[in-house]
């Protein structure tokens, strides 16, 4: 009997991912754990094996392609089986939160057939300053003479879509069949029009989750980093004969983990459901990291148990991983800090967005040669910009800057950081 093998949640949370690329084709022979579609989840690529040996019947999911957890993607039998009609798509009655390098993410609704939805009455159009739609949405809204506050929008955060607007009046139908029109150009010139998918997608998702989610506050101020940059410069050559780039890094994350220790409250998440502040007795340091398909925060496991040169051995190898793809979803998961490092394409300041559902991140800017005044005369020195960004439900404006001091302290005199390693 043909096995209509489902889309498995291969990740804690997990709702949905995209098919990139099929490594197997309809009729070929298949072994139970052959790797048969390559899946893009949560930033991470893998590979999903069969459940079973037998002939790939049907392929029933294209790629780039988004599906859901428990939806049928392929079927598997013996040869010459006839294939019955697969299930059809789960049903998202009790889906459960997706749960990625950002934390949980919320779901669109699925879209409710034509045939289910009775038409709404016509109505003289409101243009309501509340609801979420283009000027090109509103128009056709009054043009049909809808009211675009009682239509339910199926777009992202409940944005009111073309398609919503015309199901509310019952013509959906009419047009169904008709191909989209899509144009190359606009009322200036010609552009190009990118799918948001895989990696972008889960940033923006994240990205909008995070600024709905946590009330941003951002403190700044600057860390004159000479000594230690003295320190990484003696004991690099030393490193590479090990075979580790000793940046400066890991001196940053173990002066972060002394200050989640001092201020624990920055080292939390926040549960809104129990109303309750959830403290981490451990420290896992997640880093940003520009790879050519978008950003990803691969993230260092108890760093507070780890030596200088294990952190800048680790750090490495897993930026490596994620600029190659090759990373495992595990290594973008269970962070409780994340350090971003802009100063390395030249920022000096910003305003870093926090790592949901973390309470804060630290920005890291450029390192510039300052003239500063020290024990009444000018000398020469090396100052790092930083920018703590903070979720102000959880921490407050005194703490943050406590914090900052004690991290400061650390990179100010590095002897504190080698007698906490």
């Amino acid at each position: 009997m043909p096995f209509e093998f489902k889309f498995p949640d291969i990740g804690e949370g997990l709702t949905e991912g995209e098919i990139v690329r099929w490594l197997v084709k309809e009729g070929d022979d298949v072994k139970e754990g052959q790797a048969l579609v390559e899946v893009e989840t949560d930033k991470a690529l893998a590979e999903i094996p069969s459940p079973r040996t037998g002939v790939v019947l049907k392929i029933l999911a294209k790629e780039k392609e988004i599906v859901k957890v428990g939806q049928v993607i392929v079927v598997i039998g013996e040869k010459g089986e006839a294939v019955v009609a697969p299930s059809p798509k789960p049903e998202a009655a009790a889906p459960r939160p997706s749960v990625g390098v950002v934390g949980e993410l919320e779901e669109a609704p699925e879209e409710v057939p034509v045939s289910a939805t009775k038409p709404q009455p016509v109505r003289p159009a409101l243009v309501s300053p509340h609801v979420l739609a283009t000027p090109a949405v509103r128009a056709l809204a009054k043009e049909l003479g809808v009211a675009i506050d009682q239509v339910k929008g199926s777009g992202p955060e409940g944005r009111v879509l073309e398609k919503d607007i015309r199901q509310a009046t019952g013509a959906k139908g009419e047009v169904a069949e008709a191909p989209k029109k899509v144009r190359k150009y606009d009322l200036y010139g010609y552009v190009d029009r990118i799918p948001l998918r895989g990696v972008r997608r889960s940033i923006a998702k994240a990205m909008v989750k995070s600024m709905y989610t946590a009330p941003h506050v951002t403190t700044m101020d600057e860390a004159d980093v000479t000594p230690l940059w003295k320190i990484r410069e003696k004991e690099k050559k030393a490193a590479e004969k090990k075979g580790i780039k000793l940046t400066i890094l890991p001196f940053i994350v173990k002066a972060v983990v002394a200050g989640l220790k001092e201020h624990p409250y920055l080292n939390a998440s926040l549960n809104d459901e129990d109303e309750e502040i959830i403290l981490k007795k451990y420290y896992n340091i997640g880093f940003a990291t520009d790879t050519p398909e978008g950003l990803m925060v691969p993230v260092v496991k108890n760093a507070a148990d780890k030596s200088i040169l294990q952190l800048a051995e680790e750090l490495t190898q897993l930026a490596e991983k994620a600029r190659s793809r090759k990373i495992d979803l595990a290594d973008l998961k269970g962070g409780t800090f994340t350090i971003t490092n802009y100063g390395a394409l030249g920022g000096i300041y910003g305003t870093p967005i926090i790592n949901h559902p973390e309470v804060a991140i630290l920005g890291l800017g450029k390192m510039k040669e300052m003239p500063v005044a020290k024990d009444g005369k000018i000398a020469v020195r090396k100052i790092l910009a930083l920018a703590l960004s903070f979720d102000h439900r959880v921490v407050d404006g005194a703490e943050a800057a406590r914090f900052l001091n004690t991290v400061i302290a650390r990179l100010e005199d590095p002897d504190l950081i080698l007698l906490e390693t």
